[in-house]
């Protein structure tokens, strides 16, 4: 049997979440319809964005899980560097660069309030 892991992440618009996304990781959507869309993050690995699943997400609604973006590598300057370029792109952030054991790492949000961390890869 062939497995994937797809990370879905519940957004009000699709559309805008894909460029949104997009611009973080420099990637195009891999597959778009009206309500779904994907982006090809390496073998065996998607990332979806579905809409039309729950009505008017609210980002102050408290988030129970969050996509992490594991860098390659993910020295701290790397991870910092990344922090700089979505902080000027206006990337809500909600914890700034810290040290939790297995590294730096940074907590963002998307405009839906979906939490999205970046560390080191494992």
């Amino acid at each position: 049997m062939s497995t994937s892991v797809v990370s879905i992440v519940y957004v009000n618009d699709a559309p805008a979440a894909a460029r949104f996304y997009g611009d973080l990781l420099g990637l195009s959507p891999s597959l778009e319809t009206p309500g779904y869309i994907t982006f090809d993050l390496g073998p065996g690995a998607s990332l979806a964005l579905w809409s039309g699943q729950f009505e008017d997400l609210a980002p102050a609604v408290p988030r129970a899980s969050e996509v992490c973006l594991a860098v390659e590598g993910g020295r701290p300057d790397e991870i910092t560097a990344i922090f700089e370029r979505w902080q000027s792109k206006g990337v809500t952030i909600l914890r700034e660069p810290h040290d939790v054991g297995f590294g730096l790492t940074f907590l963002a949000a998307d405009p839906d309030g979906n939490r999205i961390r970046v560390a080191p890869k494992d």
